[in-house]
């Protein structure tokens, strides 16, 4: 195990602080205390930031990863306060104030005086993690990357048994399943893909026959929208060619297909080799172990409760921000991570001045946004509700404002005029590895760690093998100079006495 602390004496030393996650609340927090009296250390399992909401453009061709997703130390490289680490976080230790950390198997510890919870949620399959096999979700760069391989491979598979004259339908089907913001632009923009992208593309499949259907348990598409938002957006999505099936719970996933029963008692079962998840967040496992030390409950999906000034009971010097609070009922977006991350960033600043302490923490609600497909979205901004180009206007706008760097939002720029006024995708590139990399990774005791050798291990092997390849290039020093010596070269083996 290694330790990073600092032996400068407590008096004389500056305050750190400890940030969790390089997602919204991790990076706004950081950046917000750049002009703090404070050393910041951020950790985090990703070496990048990741602009969650345009996944689903990653997995369906439109931007490449580097454009929603720029490297953490390149975006803090101007913030001489600020260091950044890679790792998981394993566990928090509030006693010690310290933050235990690995990568690959090496574990690697952090002291704090103030730390910053931002670790975010991941997908929640509501107890049904095999699912996860067969239905990626969309909440990292691996799974945005396996989904484009998933979705463009289907219609290479397709095109491929067409010719031998094989039944295509279960290729060319494709099942999203939740109807929340990231479902339905995940479903408009697959079908947008069969319908008008990928036309012209193939010559024994017909792309405009692929079905795509939105899976959802609930009554209505978009629920945080309202109904009448939520009406409209369903009517758009079938305008498109979407099936909608609303009051449908899925109950098992597999490599071929999924099942789906109704309230009424029927089961209907969908063959369908590509599946996609969208449904329900799951709070960072760091939530339970938070909970654990100072006895604040957990809701249903993970999340943890904190005191109105987002720290933990007992703990003032904890702040949790974003996806991981259960507080107000605060929706899991991007705006209460950053808005919960500069409020910590403030309070912390504030404390070292000695300010007195900010009111309880208040989210201000900028509204809520989702596309259809190009030229079509929904906005409800306060008590403002549109629907079709302004709306998708309004979302272009927003968007393009929240990417991190110019030239992302240059490039992005570029991408979504060649996409949205033209046909093309300019990121279609997909592997093999991609799409089963990780499915191999899981089947190791120990993921990737498996496949990197522990420091001791690895010196007594190189010791090894250095000393078996000297002994190899010796002997061979020595042949070549008899062959030479002898006069051997250039004579067959069998005229040699």
């Amino acid at each position: 195990m290694t330790a990073t602390q600092d032996a400068t004496p407590e008096a004389a030393r500056r305050h750190r602080v400890v940030v969790i996650g390089s997602g919204f609340g991790g990076l706004f927090g950081t950046k917000h205390l750049r002009r703090s009296d404070v050393e910041v250390t951020m950790i985090a399992k990703t070496t990048h930031h990741l602009f969650q909401p345009l996944l689903y453009q990653v997995a369906t061709g439109i931007l490449s990863e580097g454009e929603i997703a720029p490297p953490t130390r390149e975006v803090l490289s101007g913030q001489d306060n600020a260091t950044v680490l890679l790792g998981e976080v394993t566990d928090i230790d509030l006693e010690e104030r310290r933050v235990s950390f690995h990568v690959l198997g090496r574990e690697t510890v952090a002291e704090y005086d103030s730390l910053i919870v931002a670790a975010g949620a991941g997908q929640s399959y509501f107890g049904n993690d095999h699912f996860a096999e067969f239905a990626p979700g969309m909440k990292s760069i691996d799974d945005a990357l396996e989904l484009r391989g998933r979705i463009f491979g289907a219609f290479e598979m397709a095109e491929l048994a067409a010719r031998r004259g094989e039944e295509v339908d279960h290729l060319l089907t494709f099942v999203v399943v939740g109807a929340g913001p990231t479902g339905v632009e995940m479903a408009g923009q697959i079908a947008e893909l069969a319908h008008r992208t990928l036309r012209r593309d193939f010559r024994h499949i017909n792309t405009r026959q692929a079905r795509v259907l939105l899976v959802d348990a609930a009554p209505q598409v978009l629920p945080p929208f309202g109904a009448k938002l939520g009406e409209k957006t369903k009517k758009e999505l079938e305008d498109l060619g979407v099936e909608v099936m609303l009051g449908a719970m899925v109950t098992d996933v597999d490599e071929r297909g999924l099942e789906m029963s109704y309230k009424d008692g029927r089961t209907v079962r969908v063959e369908a080799i590509t599946k996609i998840w969208a449904a329900g967040v799951q709070g960072s496992p760091l939530g339970k172990t938070l909970s654990e030390q100072t006895g604040a409950p957990l809701d249903r999906a993970g999340r943890i409760s904190v005191n109105p000034d987002l720290t933990l009971p007992g703990h003032p010097e904890v702040f949790v921000v974003g996806d991981m609070i259960a507080l107000d009922n605060l929706p899991g977006v991007a705006q209460v991570a950053i808005q919960g991350a500069k409020y910590a960033a403030k309070e912390i600043d504030g404390r070292l001045k000695g300010k007195p302490a900010q009111k309880p923490f208040k989210y201000f609600d900028k509204g809520s946004m989702a596309t259809i497909s190009r030229f079509r979205a929904v906005a409800m901004v306060g008590k403002l509700r549109l629907t079709g180009f302004i709306a998708w206007l309004m979302w272009l706008a927003v968007h393009l404002f929240y990417i991190t760097g110019f030239k992302n939002r240059v490039t992005a720029v570029l991408h979504w005029f060649v996409s949205f006024l033209g046909r093309g995708r300019s990121e279609r590139t997909a592997t093999e590895q991609q799409i089963f990399g990780r499915s191999a990774l899981a089947r190791l005791q120990r993921g990737a760690s498996d496949l990197v050798s522990e420091p001791g291990e690895y010196d007594d092997l190189r010791r090894s093998a250095d000393s078996q390849r000297r002994e190899e290039l010796e002997a061979q020093a020595a042949e070549e100079a008899r062959l030479t010596d002898a006069g051997e070269r250039g004579t067959k083996v069998g005229d040699r006495a």
